[in-house]
Order: C-alpha cells, then structure tokens, then sequence
C-alpha cells in the first residue's frame, strides 16, 4: 500500500461505525471479535489517498474537517491531513489543532521543545546525538513512547510536517489493530501473551553515570478502559529490548515480524509534504532514512517535523464511540 503524493477522497463508500455488545479485544469475547473483524476488515483503508482530510483553518476547523477527521480515526486510528496553505502552521496553531480532537494532555518527553512539542530535524550536538530520531538514519518499527509507564502512555500523536528533506524520509504506518488481527488469527495465545504485564521489558536510561529513566515492564496490548479501545506499545530494536523468556512471547514477536517485513500486509506508505501531517491513536509506524540538502546550498531543502505525543487518545474515535 503506497501513497507518494496521492491527493484524491477516498471515493470508495464505507461504514464507520458497527454495534458491539462485548469487547472484542478480550480474548474469550469470540463471537464479539469475529464482527468486530468483519468490520474492521471491510473498512481498513487500501491506500494513503483514502486517509487524505483538506484542512482549511488548523486552529479552527468546522464541522465537516472535524467529522471527517474523527470518522477515519475511528476506521483505522489514522489520518493525513492537508493545509489550505502550507505555511500557515506555526506550532501554536499545532497545538490549537490538536486540542480540538480533544488532545491537551502533552508528553513533555526528554527532548521536547520547551513548549513540550518536539522539532524532529537532524542535530549534530547535545543530548539529541543520542537518539536516532535526530539523525537522518532510517528509524525501525515502534509505538512512540513505547519506554514511558503505565500511567504516562502515550494514546495519540501529532505529526506535522515544516519541511520535507531533499530525499527520502518517507512513514510506513500500520494500524495496531490489523496486528492485533494478525496475532490474533495466527494463535489467540499470542494476544494472551502480549497482555501479560510483564512481556516487554526497557532497561533504564543512563547517560554518564546518571539514570534518565528507569526500567519499564509492562505489556504490548492494553485495553483503554475509558473508551474500550485497544492500545500498543512496541519496538522492534533488538538492543535495550528485553522481551519475555517463554515460547508464546518468542512466537508472538516473530509473528509480528513477520507482518512487518517489507510489503507486509496493511501497510501504507506515504511522505510528508510541507503542510501536511498525520494525526492518530499511536498507530505502528516507521521512517525511512533521508538525505538533506548541504548548508547553504540555494533553496536546499532539511528536513524539520514538529512532533506532539499526548496521554489522550482521540476523542469520540472509541471502540465504545463506535457503538453508539
């Protein structure tokens, strides 16, 4: 699934709500599960020109931009949204954007802005050398905020893109729903491990003797108990991972592995041009490695994205929104 430049509507008519009666994340809700998957099947976006939402105004949309925003949100916990005018998003409109989905809760991460939004740009100096994110390399599979506890998870994100680089630096996204599917379908044992509380494990953060953070164990999936929803937090690094030493955990990653080789099934493919941006529930998502244009070079093009990550999920895009 790739949508370099794709600007079209999905023309392609679909339902974006269905009724449930249980949660069908929970693995003995069967029946429950079988129609929910019959749905979300029917629905998941083909290509990224059907997650395509023209936005007039970031700081003050109207009720159609903000309908057509939360319906896509709800299919598929994903949309790409376009600007009027490119340059007309400064980050307070950015943050003002994301508050009307209901988003105010911000992740004030390690390397965040002073305003608690993050300017993703390659930097050469400082903390930032650190993490992969500010360099132009090629970032692997992962949730944002995957190392945050518990009680700091990170249900939604804001991507919005200044400027694109001069090559590459395209997003590979996948709805964690359809790996939920995919588990799921393979063996239900493989969900029942992924929620135990203890399979995924990040060792702590030291820099220079100091401890930045401390381990976090926890689970993959997690059901959101204010919108019944289902959450995920994943990385595929094979470094500062530790995951759960038993059989149906070993099986349950590499059947996860398997479904984010490249191609896999799912996945769109899409680059972020300047004034457009991807909002969603923390979907799975990956950026390929980019190449900026040399300093003073004539209309040289670096690479700048601001990023917002919130403890909120996306208001009225739960499995319980669904249902009404």
């Amino acid at each position: 699934m790739t949508g370099h430049g794709a600007h079209t509507q999905a023309s392609r008519p679909v339902k974006d709500t269905f009724n449930i009666r249980g949660n069908p994340f929970l693995p003995e809700n069967q029946a429950d599960y079988v129609r929910w998957r019959a749905w979300k099947l029917e629905t998941a976006p083909r290509a990224a020109g059907e997650l395509r939402v023209d936005i007039a105004d970031p700081a003050h949309l109207d009720t159609e931009e903000l309908a057509r925003l939360r319906a896509l949100l709800r299919r598929c916990n994903m949309a790409i949204y376009r600007l009027a005018e490119p340059a007309a998003a400064d980050k307070t409109a950015i943050r003002r954007f994301g508050q009307q989905l209901g988003l105010a809760r911000l992740d004030d991460n390690l390397c965040a802005d002073e305003d608690a939004i993050t300017s993703l740009q390659v930097v050469d100096a400082g903390r930032h050398t650190h993490y992969i994110p500010y360099s132009n390399r090629p970032l692997g599979w992962h949730t944002d905020g995957y190392y945050n506890d518990a009680s700091h998870a990170v249900r939604a994100t804001l991507l919005h893109c200044v400027q694109d680089a001069a090559e590459g630096g395209e997003n590979t996204l996948l709805d964690h729903e359809l790996a939920y599917i995919h588990l799921r379908d393979a063996d239900p044992a493989y969900v029942r491990a992924l929620m135990a509380p203890d399979a995924l494990t990040i060792p702590p953060n030291e820099a220079e003797g100091t401890q930045l953070r401390g381990a976090r164990s926890g689970p993959v999936f997690t059901i959101d108990k204010a919108s019944g929803s289902l959450h995920m937090r994943y990385s595929a690094r094979t470094r500062n991972v530790v995951w759960k030493d038993d059989t149906a955990t070993t099986e349950a990653v590499a059947c996860l592995r398997e479904m984010m080789r490249d191609g896999g099934p799912g996945q769109i493919t899409y680059r972020l041009r300047p004034g457009e941006g991807l909002v969603s529930n923390n979907v799975l998502h990956r950026r390929a490695g980019f190449r900026d244009d040399e300093p003073g070079t004539p209309g040289g093009k670096h690479r700048l994205l601001y990023r917002a990550r919130y403890y909120d999920r996306v208001a009225h895009t739960g499995l319980t929104d669904a249902a009404a």
